[in-house]
């Protein structure tokens, strides 16, 4: 094991690459002191997801800090591959992962634990989808993508359709739930301690991509 080196993910395939080459460099320029030979890595730079685990196995890294942003970093996908050749890295496992992406699992086991999510229905783009059917406003979004791609606040029934295209293009499957106001926390958990929750306050509208 190099325990000089960290390989950043960086990049990739999603909709929020460019996002996630920001990050990544961020990461990086606040290692590599500490770790001297660390480097970036760009899935995208490879014919396949083998070719890349087997380029991570030959350097041997002390740890992959995954950069990524979007389905392919976050979905449980790179996580099972590095599960698989045993190599450390840094989030959460896959199974949380491929658990927390897909928003209709994730809200059902929200449920399940008592916390209460919008009233919501499930789409594929083989169904039809009557405006007449919702109370404005609604949200419409992917299932499984990040950072707000794809989703769009739609307060009337004009503006609907252009909110499916902009979800269907991400996703093959939607979610289209009641908006609630409110205010936007995150929080972040290291292990077993919990952070204090930040508060998300953009200058105008809602915190999107």
């Amino acid at each position: 094991m190099n325990e000089n080196k960290i390989i950043v993910l960086s990049g990739g395939f999603s909709e929020e690459k460019d996002v996630s080459s920001v990050t990544a460099s961020e990461i990086l320029k606040n290692i590599i002191s500490s770790y001297p030979e660390s480097e970036m890595l760009d899935p995208a730079h490879f014919n396949s997801y083998s070719d890349m685990i087997n380029d991570i196995k030959d350097q041997n890294p002390y740890i992959v800090f995954n950069g990524l942003h979007g389905a392919e970093g976050e979905d449980g996908r790179i996580q099972s591959l590095l599960e698989l050749e045993k190599i450390a890295y840094t989030g959460s496992s896959s199974h949380s992962c491929s658990l927390a992406m897909d928003k209709h699992i994730s809200g059902i086991l929200a449920e399940s634990a008592g916390i209460r999510v919008p009233e919501r229905m499930i789409f594929t783009e083989n169904e039809d989808i009557f405006v007449d059917d919702f109370q404005f406003p609604i949200v419409v979004k992917p299932n499984n993508s990040g950072s707000s791609v794809g989703i769009s606040v739609v307060m009337e029934g004009k503006e609907i359709e252009s909110a499916l295209e902009s979800a269907f293009r991400v996703s093959d499957i939607i979610i289209i739930e009641r908006f609630i106001p409110g205010n936007e926390l995150t929080v972040t958990i290291l292990g077993d301690e919990i952070l204090p929750p930040v508060e998300i306050k953009p200058n105008e509208g809602w915190y999107d991509y």
